[in-house]
């Protein structure tokens, strides 16, 4: 019998999907300073500071080669990614359950996806992402502000357990920081058409667009910063980017605790009219 860990699809997909290093380079950068914390996965980075004296939890997924799970290796949030972010989370909402001032949770996201695989789907790694979700979003609606900076990619199921749920919204203005919720080639695959026309149909519908400023004109960034290198950030680029995170702590209200907000967005009066439609046959208005 063969008892490998790894089969030979699953060592396929770590070739085709080689790791990014920019969440871990991001934290390393930005967390300089800051209190690390053993997290209880070698995935899960979190650190614990402060920005213009305002206590801060630093959280980022990163690749694992040594994964327990080999789809879970390239930096994709799996089953233990997402309880371990749920853990990380909730402890902070725990603590300072009592405090006048809450802490703020910024996260480096670079996510290629959520982690595919058998596997995954037999142990339930919707509950374990749901499990993240719901933590990020109990975190907000407890007042705890939360920025996510996007550094790379921000994928499908990935980039809704790690980073959706933020007041505040922040990516660097770089081709390499992408968000979708499919790669281009899986999308062509599903589609049937090719990366070429699927260009084209983005040209009209910015939701199927895979750069930042489509995705932005959705409402969904809230500061598309512009830095001289995503992958190789100067000392010009740390302190833009902490800037950044400050200004955004600061816009951060006490009561700013949903995201509603996104619906402002140039392209979604759409979704502003079926809400308004929705809210209305509710209360009969």
């Amino acid at each position: 019998m063969n008892n490998s860990v790894q089969t030979i699809p699953e060592m396929k997909a770590i070739h085709d999907n080689p790791s990014s290093h920019r969440g871990a380079q991001w934290f390393a950068l930005l967390s300089h300073g800051f209190t690390k914390q053993n997290a209880i996965v070698p995935s899960v980075l979190v650190a614990d500071g402060e920005y213009e004296n305002r206590a801060c939890r630093l959280i980022a997924v990163v690749p694992d080669l040594n994964n327990h799970f080999p789809r879970a290796v390239n930096g994709e949030v799996g089953l233990l990614e997402g309880m371990a972010l749920a853990r990380e989370v909730n402890a902070v909402v725990e603590a300072d359950a009592h405090s006048e001032t809450k802490r703020a949770l910024v996260l480096i996201v670079d996510v290629p996806s959520q982690a595919y695989g058998r596997r995954e789907e037999t142990l339930g790694i919707h509950q374990a992402l749901a499990s993240a979700v719901s933590a990020y979003a109990n975190a907000r609606q407890n007042g705890h502000p939360i920025i996510a900076l996007l550094v790379g990619k921000a994928m499908s199921g990935a980039y809704l357990a790690h980073g959706y749920q933020a007041n505040r919204i922040i990516a660097l203005s770089d081709e390499g920081v992408m968000v979708h919720a499919m790669g281009k080639a899986a999308a062509a695959r599903v589609t049937q058409r090719t990366e070429a026309e699927l260009d084209q149909l983005a040209a009209e519908n910015p939701p199927m667009a895979y750069d930042l400023k489509s995705y932005a004109s959705l409402g969904l960034i809230d500061n598309l910063l512009q830095v001289e290198s995503a992958t190789q950030p100067t000392p010009s680029d740390k302190h833009s980017v902490e800037q950044a995170i400050t200004d955004a702590l600061l816009d951060i209200q006490p009561k700013d605790t949903g995201i509603s907000r996104r619906l402002s967005g140039e392209h979604r009066q759409a979704s502003r009219q079926v809400r308004d439609l929705l809210k209305a046959q509710w209360t009969g208005a």
